[in-house]
């Protein structure tokens, strides 16, 4: 067991990212000063590879955990993937037809749709902050499929969710859902990230602030909170830091003895209210 490495996974939307999908400068400086020291870092999101590639190079991560656990990446090497059922996509894209809702299908080349202009779709890749996905409802015919996004409202989710009850269903915005398979979530990638790197569970840390960062935050040695997350998962924080607008990242590396104030240039020997 290498009981000296320490990692963090990070969180994307209104964690790592601010709520303009922004990335401040101290985060910035404090993922730079956590490899400078050889602590690994890494991406942990429900997003699809395609969706924060921009990050990838931006921020110089290799590794990530990204559709809720489904595909695990170490050093740009795929070490994990959880493909969904083909049948079962094919039921679940004949049933989302048939009651005029729309799927977004999440592979680890391409992020697709079932059809063109879903008002659901709009709303949710706007929030996003990313371009509405081109159409593909076929995808699962050549592609593993490791994640899917419904988007209904949620009374008619539930339908869904009877059909289909050997599969997870995690909500993150007022009509839309991840599907993935029974059990998985971002825990499952992050364990197996540990186990291949040899790390014990006590060096690990996670920065988040939604439902699907619940399992997460409980997985890890430390886990951390922002501000803004929903108040369910501030119970389960080891720590709650400042939002992900002022500084949080920074705050809560500083917080949990990872960083300190002079790891940081643009503190200048403290950290700016």
């Amino acid at each position: 067991m290498n009981q000296d490495k320490k990692i963090v996974f990070f969180d994307l939307d209104g964690t790592l990212m601010d709520h303009d999908k922004m990335i401040l400068e101290s985060t910035k400086q404090s993922l730079t000063a956590l490899r400078d020291k050889g602590i690994y870092t890494v991406i942990c999101t429900g997003r699809a590879p395609l969706m924060f590639k921009w990050l990838l190079e931006e921020l110089s991560f290799d590794s990530y955990v990204s559709m809720n656990g489904q595909h695990v990446v170490l050093d740009g090497e795929v070490i994990y993937s959880n493909p969904m059922k083909p049948e079962v996509i094919k039921q679940l894209t004949e049933l989302a037809h048939k009651n005029g809702h729309g799927l977004t299908y999440s592979t680890f080349e391409s992020f697709v749709s079932n059809v063109g202009a879903h008002p659901l779709i709009q709303e949710g890749t706007a929030r996003l902050k990313i371009p509405y996905p081109p159409v593909d409802w076929e995808v699962y015919l050549h592609s593993d499929v490791n994640q899917v996004q419904i988007y209904s409202p949620p009374k008619e989710t539930e339908k869904y969710m009877e059909l289909f009850k050997g599969y997870s269903f995690i909500r993150w915005d007022d009509n839309a859902v991840d599907m993935l398979p029974e059990g998985a979530s971002k825990a499952i990638g992050i364990q197996k990230m540990l186990d291949h790197m040899n790390i014990p569970i006590e060096n690990s840390y996670a920065f988040g602030d939604g439902a699907n960062d619940m399992q997460m935050i409980e997985t890890v040695g430390i886990g951390i909170a922002m501000d803004n997350a929903i108040p369910e998962l501030k119970e389960i924080a080891d720590f709650v830091t400042a939002s992900c607008s002022e500084d949080g990242i920074m705050k809560g590396l500083i917080e949990v003895d990872l960083l300190e104030e002079k790891d940081i240039p643009l503190l200048h020997g403290s950290i700016k209210q």
